[in-house]
């Protein structure tokens, strides 16, 4: 073969292949805008569609999230079903706060997320703040329960040393303070800056929680 037609063949794949590439990113930049905004929009069939297509449900979103966190936090309950079904997903992740998607999922009390997340294998006693410190802030007791009887540390401490039950005292209810003092919770534990559950639930203007955590501490003889 000359030099002529050996030239002419490699231009001639060239072209093809360079429109191969310019028809490709278009495609993948339409995937990923779609992505996220059937993320945003809770359209789970059009999720399936771009899954089944190829598209990886562990794509990072312009903003920093993956998408099964964004579909948490929105929320948007077909989206997080949608992924939760897709084998290899992923579901120890974390946002730059270090918050994990079944932190999120226990801070809005979502229990069949949480029992989906922890089946998967998602990490109930992550270190630092952990989901039963989010879980108990917010007074979802029913998700405080189901990560305790999934093994969640009662006394787990965060990087200052603050446990569910000062999170329960200060931002939570009775009921919830109740249930982490059934679980076990030591209401002598002090934080960094000294501050027990009573401090907390005193800080936090919450007067029956600290009547409670007090009558629990006397009963214990550590008061």
């Amino acid at each position: 073969m000359n030099s002529f037609a050996t030239s002419l063949i490699n231009y001639i794949r060239y072209a093809v292949y360079l429109i191969v590439f310019i028809g490709f990113f278009p495609a993948v930049a339409g995937s990923y805008d779609d992505f996220f905004t059937a993320i945003a929009q809770d359209d789970g069939v059009r999720i399936k569609q771009l899954l089944k297509r190829g598209f990886d449900p562990n794509t990072i979103s312009p903003t920093g999230f993956h998408g099964l966190v964004l579909a948490i936090r929105t929320p948007s309950p077909r989206a997080i079903q949608t992924l939760l079904d897709v084998p290899g997903i992923a579901v120890e992740v974390r946002t730059l706060q270090d918050e994990s998607p079944l932190m999120l999922a226990a801070l809005a009390g979502m229990n069949g997320v949480c029992e989906r997340l922890i089946a998967l294998n998602a990490d109930v006693n992550k270190t630092g703040w952990t989901p039963l410190h989010y879980a108990a802030s917010r007074s979802q007791v029913d998700t405080v329960r189901l990560l305790l009887s999934h093994f969640a540390y009662v006394d787990a401490e965060s990087p200052n040393r603050t446990t569910p039950l000062m999170m329960a005292a200060m931002y939570g209810d009775t009921a919830t303070v109740q249930a982490l003092l059934d679980a076990g919770a030591d209401a002598s534990l002090l934080n960094d800056k000294n501050m027990s559950a009573v401090d907390f639930s005193v800080q936090g203007g919450k007067e029956e929680s600290a009547r409670l955590i007090g009558r629990y501490l006397t009963k214990q003889g550590t008061k």
